[in-house]
């Protein structure tokens, strides 16, 4: 979620444009908004995957879950390099 100030920079930057060159802001706050929410869901995210992670769950599961590849799902939630992985029989993360 955008902290308070880059909210505020955002408003800022999107009041800032002339209106002669774009229409209005509206679809910009929009953008602005699904990103907020998107965070949100990001973060609530994490828990449940960290759980999932420490219960012995792959990668892979997590991503087919998501919707997104092993590797997208530990780019986005993995804990960095040091984190214990299992694997799995088929030799996946």
């Amino acid at each position: 979620m955008p902290t308070t100030k880059n909210a505020t920079d955002i408003d800022t930057f999107i009041d800032s444009i002339d209106p002669t060159t774009m229409r209005d802001g509206r679809h910009l706050r929009a953008i602005a908004a699904a990103r907020a929410d998107l965070s949100t869901v990001e973060a609530e995210l994490r828990s449940p995957v960290a759980a999932s992670r420490e219960a012995g769950d792959f990668w892979t599961m997590i991503g087919i879950v998501l919707g997104v590849s092993r590797q997208n799902a530990h780019r986005k939630f993995g804990r960095g390099s040091f984190e214990a992985v299992p694997r799995d029989p088929a030799g996946h993360t």
